[in-house]
């Protein structure tokens, strides 16, 4: 038997589509003999109905709200190019790299090509990476205490922590299948 996953207004992503929709109709399937539908399909708009393998809730990542230490910019030595083949770049003879490890390993790093084409830039890139923690941790520290009163906030204050809380979501929230029957099953309508 088929339990609905979804409810109707339900915001979900279709993954075959690529895009966030809205659930408009939840559409059971019955067969004759069966209390509860053979299948459950859904119409999100999109000129096809959906089967519940086919959308994904937004769900918190796991990962995502832990303590992401220090993050820290490092110069790598180039092991391509000596410092007096590259003069325009920034510091020569080397590149950033952005660990995110206390080991002084993991992270981020640039292929030396693109580093070459434009270093100003990837530099810049590299110091915003290792800043990101600290960015996120100020934009979370922002909404908490709008959210602790939100009355009080000034509305430009209001505004920039919706803002925050919006990009927030961006970076916590993944996407995730359809718990297992989370609506109760339909019931027949009488005939």
């Amino acid at each position: 038997m088929a339990r609905a996953q979804f409810q109707k207004g339900q915001k979900v992503w279709v993954e075959c589509v690529g895009a966030w929709a809205q659930i408009e109709k939840v559409q059971p399937v019955w067969a004759k003999g069966f209390e509860e539908p053979v299948k459950v399909t859904y119409d999100v708009g999109l000129g096809r109905e959906f089967q519940a393998g086919e959308l994904m809730l937004p769900a918190e990542d796991e990962n995502g709200g832990g303590d992401l230490g220090e993050w820290r910019l490092l110069r790598a030595r180039n092991k391509w190019q000596q410092a007096e083949d590259v003069p325009h770049h920034p510091v020569p003879g080397t590149y950033p790299v952005v660990v995110t490890d206390p080991a002084d390993w993991g992270g981020w790093r640039v292929p030396g090509a693109e580093y070459d084409r434009d270093p100003e830039r990837i530099e810049f890139q590299a110091r915003l990476i290792a800043a990101a923690p600290k960015l996120m941790q100020l934009a979370q520290t922002l909404v908490d205490a709008v959210a602790e009163s939100p009355d009080d906030a000034p509305p430009e204050t209001l505004a920039l922590a919706r803002q925050a809380r919006d990009i927030l979501k961006t970076v916590t929230e993944v996407l995730a299948p359809a718990p297992e029957a989370c609506v109760p099953g339909f019931r027949r309508q009488a005939a």
